[in-house]
């Protein structure tokens, strides 16, 4: 199917991809024919699931042969298709009654995974009649995965086992890339759920609950994709990257429109997720897409962003692409953020707890001066490593200060107070590697933290630019390293998110800090290595 280069000799590593870009499957969604008014001209559906539902969505462009199985090719049939919506699962739905509610949707296979420390689904692949076995009563997981890296090399000094894990029924969700599949999420319940980004979440969104607060909470996430596959990327030591769209221009229609079928696959690929983006399209300069979510509560809407990641990555290397969210790929690539978009309301009467009027006394005021006063010294948890850094350098339209502004997209954190019942904040200083759970974690941490405390506002940030001058005692760490220090002595985030998560925090971030300090870049190389 790949076709060879025909000049060997000037042909860069992975030339063959481009070459055979026109033979790539367009969409691994599961395609049917629909009856239609002529038979030359049939309706082509795409079975999505949306809000618990399987729902068929039209598809932009009718399958070419490959897709439609009239070359031999294997690809996914409606009939293998679950027929009815997947059940809606409780924590307190028995395992074997969710067993069987799964199976009577005709849902056979079940991924069930992890999500480490740095946002990643560690997973295990597994029918859904053996889940009691699997991941029942006395189910266990290796605990070694909050005590390894980023590169999957172990810093902790163990003893390394298997320790109590518990399926959350209530993950469940579609699983696009295989029939009759579905995803759940696992968690540990001894010794490492202390450790554990997703269960610090559920403590605050608790600690919220106990007090008559529901937040609500969506992210905005950016990724690049590039023209390169992981043969490619790594026959130049990563030093290569060629972008995906070259042609793009932020927001221009034509650009839309020419990679409209991409888009529209992505799209269509995520909601067969069970993540239905409000947004996505193409955003600034050669690869970049934005995805912007649905709002929902908090820990579904990190188990969220952890679906468009897993989701938009294996689409992408599906495709001969890779999808990258790392904060800064490089200088000529526009820095990746992951913002939170974040409202409060009472669980009461409903109403929006944020007033439309950010006054320094009101709550919504509070609550943005705990993240201000905390912004500088709990920057790890949205900020992991030493590439995150990258993003708040000069040039990067990311915020570098600790700031507040309404409407203003060069702070930290922009406030939406047109009008009471949709006020909201929307945190704009992370990058798109940051940990979902843990960015969350930390606004609805700082915020309540700034309510007890009666924090007042500064006053707004005024700038129009992003790389002004930061106001007094709003400078944030540059670096990794001094972040981490500054985590380390705070007395304030060892109070509102545990002494023993902070601890760990501060232990595995400094060996990622560790692991990347002796190495030089190859611009370093090219400025230092023959002046100096």
């Amino acid at each position: 199917m790949m076709q060879k280069c025909s000049d060997p000799g000037n042909c860069k590593p992975g030339a063959s991809r481009h070459a055979a870009r026109a033979d790539r499957p367009r969409s691994l969604l599961r395609i049917a024919k629909f009856p239609a008014a002529s038979a030359a001209r049939p309706h082509w559906y795409a079975f999505c699931y949306l809000s618990g539902h399987v729902t068929p969505v039209p598809s932009r462009v009718a399958p070419n042969r490959a897709e439609t199985g009239e070359t031999g090719t294997h690809v996914f049939s409606t009939d293998l298709m679950s027929p009815n919506p997947l059940p809606i699962l409780s924590a307190e739905t028995p395992l074997d009654e969710a067993v069987a509610r799964l199976r009577e949707a005709g849902v056979e296979i079940a991924h069930v995974g992890l999500v480490d420390l740095f946002g990643t689904l560690r997973e295990r692949r597994v029918a859904v009649a053996d889940l009691p076995q699997v991941f029942g009563a006395g189910a266990t997981f290796a605990n070694v995965l909050p005590q390894w890296d980023a590169a999957e090399q172990v810093f902790g000094e163990g003893p390394f086992g298997g320790e109590p894990i518990a399926l959350d029924l209530t993950s469940l969700r579609p699983y696009p890339f295989e029939p009759r599949a579905c995803l759940l999420i696992a968690d540990y319940t001894g010794p490492s759920a202390a450790l554990s980004p997703r269960h610090l979440l559920q403590d605050q969104v608790a600690a919220f609950a106990a007090r008559g607060w529901d937040a609500q909470a969506a992210f905005e996430c950016e990724f690049i994709v590039l023209d390169e596959t992981a043969d490619s990327l790594r026959e130049s030591g990563f030093a290569r990257l060629a972008p995906y769209a070259l042609d793009n221009r932020c927001w221009a229609g034509e650009s839309a429109a020419t990679h409209a079928g991409f888009v529209a696959d992505l799209a269509d690929t995520l909601a067969a997720g069970g993540v239905a983006p409000l947004s996505l399209g193409l955003e600034l300069g050669p690869g970049c897409l934005e995805a912007t979510l649905r709002h929902t509560t908090p820990v579904r809407a990190a188990d969220d962003q952890v679906a468009l990641k897993l989701i938009t990555k294996a689409f992408c290397r599906q495709r001969g692409l890779t999808a990258a969210f790392m904060a800064q790929l490089g200088a000529e690539f526009p820095g990746l953020s992951q913002h939170v978009h974040l409202s409060l309301r009472d669980t009461r009467s409903g109403s929006n707890l944020f007033e439309a009027v950010a006054e320094p006394g009101s709550r919504l005021g509070h609550f943005v001066a705990g993240m201000l006063a905390l912004m500088p010294e709990a920057m790890p948890f949205t900020h992991p490593t030493p590439n995150s850094y990258r993003r708040i350098a000069p040039g990067n339209w990311a915020p570098k200060a600790a700031t507040w502004a309404e409407q203003n997209y060069a702070a930290a954190v922009r406030l939406v107070t047109h009008s009471a019942p949709g006020c909201r904040l929307e945190y704009r200083l992370p990058g798109a590697d940051a940990n979902p759970y843990l960015n969350l974690a930390f606004v609805l941490g700082a915020g309540a933290w700034g309510i007890d405390h009666g924090l007042l506002l500064p006053p707004p940030y005024e700038q129009g630019s992003p790389d002004a001058p930061a106001p007094d005692g709003a400078t944030l760490p540059h670096d990794l390293f001094t972040a981490l220090g500054r985590l380390a002595r705070s007395e304030e985030a060892r109070a509102i998110w545990g002494e023993r998560f902070v601890g760990h925090l501060c232990t595995a971030l400094g060996h990622e800090e560790a692991s990347l300090r002796r190495h030089a870049s190859a611009a370093e190389r090219a400025r230092y290595l023959e002046i100096i």
